[in-house]
């Protein structure tokens, strides 16, 4: 899937010294919660009410954090973080380490499965320079939210996750771990096992370092705060710090991959509307089930993708060619103009349905059940997308093209909470902003 750079550094995964709960494994699957971005109001005051240390308060702070720091909620949960480490809810580790981190689950409909990485502080790549390649566009108003975050607490709250082609040292690190005692156990609501070891022995950290440093990888999952991270460092240019590199999980895609779904979307157009726009450039199917629109769908070749508005479901597919042609132009042949979303996003939505495509009347949901009750409390239609196998989005991702935003749904996601990384607990001994661990091994990846 992707294969080792021509770049003259590869991958760079610095060790460092993680903050974390203290509580044992009994309460510490109540103090973990999913990413920022999948989080429901709901949600995060049902997370809340289960333990006021839940780590939500930190990632998505609301009304009471802001009454910690004048009305700033980003401000407030710099000072929850503060507290909680003054107060033992939060320890930061002793020596610094790669983390490996486990997920283990059982997928519906798939059995088992285990998904494990390394957590460390990889060093920030320009993605032209074909290291670190995202697949998604971003939003500049996740990336503000997250950056106003992240520069008051000065830390990073959740991990990027990355996907490479392992096989080498850091592959086996991953996968011979698990012989050991888990430094920490948790197990959360939905049904996830987590575990957490560190590797701290200074020979392992360099095979790991020299292996990496030929290698590239994918962002599977926090486009948004990748950006996050370089922005910051952008404010920072010239000073060497802690803001060059950020929290990342780096799973090796060939031994525990993720599972991939798609994000379905929600248009601001009654199903009537949609559907007739719709009739006149492409074939729709007489209404089906819904259960069965969803199974139809993974059996055809070619574009496809269903339409409902909760009560009525439809599937469309052979769409006119030309109009395609027309609006993809020469991408319209490539990997990235062949993909379900990129026609949606690229022909339906503006030039089908004549829609602004903009948060509000494209909107997102990451379940068939949520987008159809969503058309339905909203008097819109639910668009309905297959999942984009992995090779695609990787092929997307080396020709340097970019999906739409919200294209891939990578599960299980990281849990937020077991592992912070704070700048200052990275920092100073050898070099600004690092610590001498960090320093030796972003060494040996230079000189390997």
């Amino acid at each position: 899937m992707l294969v080792d750079t021509d770049a003259e550094r590869g991958l760079s995964l610095a060790p460092f010294r993680a903050v974390r709960y203290t509580v044992g494994a009994a309460g510490l699957g109540d103090r973990l919660c999913p990413p920022y971005d999948v989080i429901s109001a709901a949600e995060r005051a049902a997370l809340v009410a289960g333990d006021p240390a839940n780590a939500v308060r930190l990632i998505l702070p609301g009304p009471e954090e802001a009454a910690l720091a004048g009305g700033d909620a980003y401000a407030g949960a710099a000072v929850l973080l503060d507290r909680w480490s003054a107060d033992g809810v939060l320890a930061v580790d002793e020596v610094e380490a790669l983390y490996v981190y486990e997920m283990a689950y059982e997928a519906a409909g798939a059995g088992a499965g285990v998904t494990r990485g390394l957590l460390g502080a990889v060093e920030l790549r320009d993605p032209a320079e074909g290291v670190i390649l995202p697949h998604e566009n971003t939003m500049a108003g996740p990336v503000a939210d997250r950056l106003a975050l992240m520069s008051q607490t000065q830390a990073n709250l959740e991990p990027i996750y990355l996907v490479y082609d392992g096989g080498g040292a850091a592959s086996r690190l991953v996968a011979e771990i698990s012989a050991r005692e888990p430094l920490a156990l948790a197990h959360t609501p939905d049904g996830v096992t987590h575990r957490l070891w560190a590797e701290t022995d200074p020979a392992t950290l360099d095979k790991v370092a020299a292996d990496l440093s030929t290698r590239r990888a994918l962002i599977a999952d926090g486009h948004h705060r990748y950006a996050t991270y370089r922005q910051l460092q952008a404010e920072h240019a010239g000073a060497p710090g802690p803001w060059d590199r950020g929290l990342t999980l780096l799973v090796d895609s060939s031994s525990y991959g993720p599972q991939v779904h798609p994000i379905h979307r929600v248009i601001a157009l009654g199903f009537p509307e949609a559907l007739t726009a719709v009739r006149e450039v492409a074939k729709v199917s007489d209404t089906v089930p819904l259960a069965e629109a969803e199974r139809r769908l993974d059996e055809i070749e070619g574009f496809a993708l269903a339409l409902s508005d909760g009560q009525e479901t439809v599937i469309v597919t052979e769409l006119d060619p030309a109009l395609v042609q027309e609006a993809l132009g020469s991408a319209a042949g490539s990997t990235l103009g062949q993909l379900d979303v990129s026609v949606l996003h690229q022909v339906l939505v503006p030039r089908v349905w004549s829609l602004p495509d903009e948060v509000g009347t494209v909107d997102y949901e990451h379940s068939v059940a949520d987008a159809v009750a969503a058309a339905r409390a909203r008097g819109g239609t639910a668009v309905l997308l297959r999942a984009t196998p992995v090779s695609a989005v990787a092929a997307v991702a080396a020709a340097g093209q970019r999906m739409p935003r919200k294209s891939t749904l990578f599960t299980p996601k990281p849990a937020s909470g077991l592992v912070i990384r704070r700048f200052a607990d990275a920092a100073p001994a050898a070099e600004p902003g690092y610590s001498s661990a960090a320093a030796r091994s972003a060494a040996s990846v230079s000189s390997s």
